[in-house]
């Protein structure tokens, strides 16, 4: 498989996130790219460690000099969504681990002597809120957001990226559906597949959304040429501030993923689980599982960008020769 280049020269990054799922497959490619990375850790010392010594780790951004060189930053920060009951306590611990985060990488660049190029803000498709089962419009960057908690962190979490543009760095909202790799939310989904257990979620007829993470990490290289260079034709211009979803082409309902899944691993998908212990589970959370919503990457695709990875099932068995559980650090 070819690597991926982000760049023709070596760039200067900042990762927030960088010890998660996406965060840890994205330095290793900078790394192997041959550009300089800077991660922001609770622990550097351990995140140092877990990248072989081969990046500068800070604590906070209060510790990296005004002077330090960044070309790029991409942020990725944030508590995990799936999990703990959104109680408001919850919820304020969502909304700080990212906007909290991004305030403090706007309140570095106003301060940096000098600016990085342009900001690669993750965001998600929540922003995009609920869209009920029967509701089967492909969701567009034009789509509107909803006043449900989802869409509301998402909201924010973008505005404050925004920020970055006050300064003169272009910012791209990278809007990611579900992501698949052999780390991260799969090697759980597929968990009851290998089993002989799985089988669709509630009616199945919601729509998921998802992306291979190696196409992930080819959209970030795609659009970093595109949104750092001003002037070329077509191009972002200075200090802009654009949205993208990170979503596969073949968003496919959630009782087709279980019928790929179950195919791939050659297993059978008979066994549905009900709603209703999820609901009562997460309670609001369980929209997230339950209903979905059906993205399409329109402003990516009309950037030039194609898919490696356009459908379930050739994404599915690329993955399932093995996976794993991330190795998280703070």
């Amino acid at each position: 498989m070819e690597p991926i280049r982000f760049a023709d020269d070596e760039q200067h990054v900042l990762v927030t996130g960088a010890t998660g799922f996406i965060g840890q497959e994205l330095v290793r490619a900078l790394i192997d790219d041959g550009h300089s990375v800077t991660v922001l850790s609770r622990d550097p010392e351990r995140a140092r460690s877990l990248f072989n010594g081969r990046v500068h780790a800070v604590g906070n951004m209060a510790s990296l000099p005004d002077n330090h060189r960044v070309d790029v930053m991409v942020n990725l920060a944030g508590a995990r969504i799936l999990g703990a009951r959104w109680t408001e306590r919850r919820k304020e611990t969502l909304l700080q681990s990212r906007v909290g985060t991004t305030r403090s990488l706007i309140e570095w660049v106003a301060r940096s002597t000098r600016k990085p190029a342009l900001l690669l803000n993750g965001s998600a498709i929540g922003y995009y809120g609920v869209q009920r089962q029967g509701d089967d419009t492909p969701l567009s960057e034009d789509s509107p957001s909803q006043p449900v908690f989802m869409s509301q962190l998402c909201q924010a979490w973008e505005a404050e990226a925004a920020r970055a543009a006050d300064y003169g760095v272009r910012v791209a909202c990278m809007r990611f559906g579900l992501v698949l790799g052999r780390a991260g939310a799969l090697p759980m989904m597929l968990l009851p597949f290998k089993m002989g257990l799985g089988g669709r979620t509630g009616t199945g007829r919601q729509w998921l959304s998802w992306i291979h993470i190696r196409d992930l990490l080819r959209g970030i290289a795609h659009l970093w040429p595109r949104e750092v260079t001003p002037d070329a034709p077509g191009k972002a211009s200075p200090a802009a501030v654009h949205a993208y979803n990170f979503a596969a082409p073949g968003a496919v309902q959630q009782a087709d993923f279980a019928k790929a899944a179950a195919s791939v691993l050659h297993r059978p998908a008979l066994l549905p689980a009900p709603a209703w212990p999820l609901r009562l589970a997460l309670g609001e959370q369980s929209d997230l599982v339950l209903e979905g919503q059906r993205v399409v990457p329109t402003a990516l695709t009309a950037s030039g960008f194609v898919f490696d990875y356009p459908d379930i099932r050739p994404a599915l068995a690329s993955l399932c020769g093995s996976v794993r559980p991330i190795d998280r650090v703070g």
